[in-house]
């Protein structure tokens, strides 16, 4: 393992991240806050409780969720985007460099950012609501899990991409909105039967419900089901990225 290497790559994802830190860091805690002074303080107020929990207090996983999503693709997208964009992923390739390594690298800063954010809106939170967490070792392990994942898969958008907008239309088009349809403002059994089982087919259903559990120990899917389908996607990932390396589709073009 060529840790001197993983560390160059690391370090200078990081770097970029502190020389945008209004963008990178600032921005999505305020955004964040924006949701809970909305849901939380204005539309929670006039709400009952859900499952037995405060409604400002219940949407923090969703939230959470919904910014963690986001930010991790778009990290992980635009960290190996831009060494696309300016050809200096030739040198990275050409290096004596494996993929494990190049990956670790550009996901190891993407995961830290995401963390670092997960961090800074659980403590924004407090500001809003009266919260507490059950299990911090689980919640933790599906933070943890969750933003290794879709940074892979923001990784995978960054190569596939071959122009701006691409980095953009996944996580806008497709991961938001499952996001908003995922439970992050409800639970999915407020729902009529039909919909609940049209839910159930939205990945994102099991990463929110995973993480609202190891907060208040309640949850719309089974935990286990939940952590599956985290490790699942995380499976698909890896043998996408590897065969991207492999093939060299839309790096040798």
């Amino acid at each position: 393992m060529n840790f001197y290497a993983i560390r160059a790559i690391y370090v200078f994802e990081m770097s970029r991240t502190w020389r945008t830190l209004m963008e990178s860091i600032a921005s999505p805690i305020l955004t964040t806050s924006l949701y809970f002074i909305v849901f939380g303080a204005a539309i929670g107020s006039r709400m009952g409780d859900i499952d037995g929990i405060p409604y400002a207090a219940f949407i923090i996983p969703g939230l959470l969720m919904l910014s963690l999503l986001g930010e991790s693709i778009s990290n992980a997208s635009f960290g190996i985007y831009f060494p696309k964009f300016s050809g200096t992923i030739y040198e990275v390739l050409s290096a004596p460099v494996s993929t494990l390594e190049i990956v670790i690298g550009y996901v190891g800063a993407a995961v830290t950012k995401s963390m670092i954010i997960a961090v800074l809106i659980l403590i924004t939170a407090y500001f809003f609501v009266d919260y507490e967490v059950l299990h911090p070792f689980w919640m933790f392990g599906f933070l943890l899990l969750t933003t290794i994942t879709f940074s892979m898969f923001g990784f995978i958008i960054g190569l596939w991409a071959d122009d701006f907008q691409k980095l953009q239309i996944i996580p806008m088009m497709v991961i938001t909105p499952l996001t908003f349809l995922g439970g992050a403002f409800y639970s999915i059994n407020m729902l009529p039967p039909f919909w609940q089982k049209v839910t159930l087919f939205n990945p994102v259903v099991y990463l929110i419900s995973g993480l609202r559990w190891s907060f208040y120990g309640v949850s719309d899917v089974a935990v286990g089901l939940s952590m599956v389908m985290i490790l699942v996607f995380m499976l698909i990932c890896l043998l996408l990225i590897g065969w991207i390396f492999k093939t060299g589709y839309r790096l040798k073009d």
